[in-house]
């Protein structure tokens, strides 16, 4: 080996040193970036995603708001059938009150059933109670304005009657005033 040669190995040593150094912290940043880059890819889907759900969520609550304002006009039909028995035009509203029912059933508007059913305050109102030998307390008695679900949430419950009985219970107790308990 010459002198000009171990020169240069030290250099050459060096340099490949210094080349390493460099390409190790170029990869460094890279995979930083990498990361970086795929935080803010996450971050912008969950971005699209959320702003998807509160689009859906705006025209629902759009969709909820008109079948709300429908509702009374169901109702009125449906009180109106019944006093035109007579009339020639009570083919014609019931036509429409089925277009409108149907019409709104296809954007996911279903009934309560409530008449002698359990009540349920998920469901019911109960605006007034009703003595009843022969039905359980709690049971519905009349339905006083039909309530509505729009897909699974009530946006309207139903107003009803409740069975309270009257039999045994309040024979038993008759005279006992909350003074007198056992």
């Amino acid at each position: 080996m010459t002198g000009e040669e171990s020169g240069l190995e030290p250099d050459l040593r060096q340099e490949i040193a210094r080349l390493q150094r460099e390409l190790d912290e170029v990869r460094r940043l890279a995979e930083e970036r990498l990361t970086r880059l795929q935080y803010l890819q996450a971050d912008f889907d969950n971005y699209r995603k959320s702003l998807e759900r509160e689009r859906e969520q705006v025209i629902q609550l759009a969709g909820e708001a008109l079948v709300r304002d429908l509702l009374p006009v169901l109702d009125d039909l449906e009180r109106a059938l019944p006093a035109l028995s007579q009339e020639k035009n009570r083919e014609g509203f019931e036509l429409l009150s089925r277009k409108l029912h149907k019409i709104l059933e296809s954007h996911g508007l279903r009934s309560i059933e409530s008449q002698g059913k359990r009540f349920d305050p998920n469901f019911h109102e109960a605006i007034a109670k009703g003595e009843s030998n022969e039905k359980e307390d709690g049971t519905i008695l009349e339905e006083y304005q039909r309530g509505y679900l729009l897909r699974s949430k009530v946006i309207r419950p139903s107003k009803v009657k409740i069975a309270e009985h009257t039999g045994e219970w309040k024979e038993e107790n008759h005279g006992k005033g909350e003074d007198n308990r056992d």
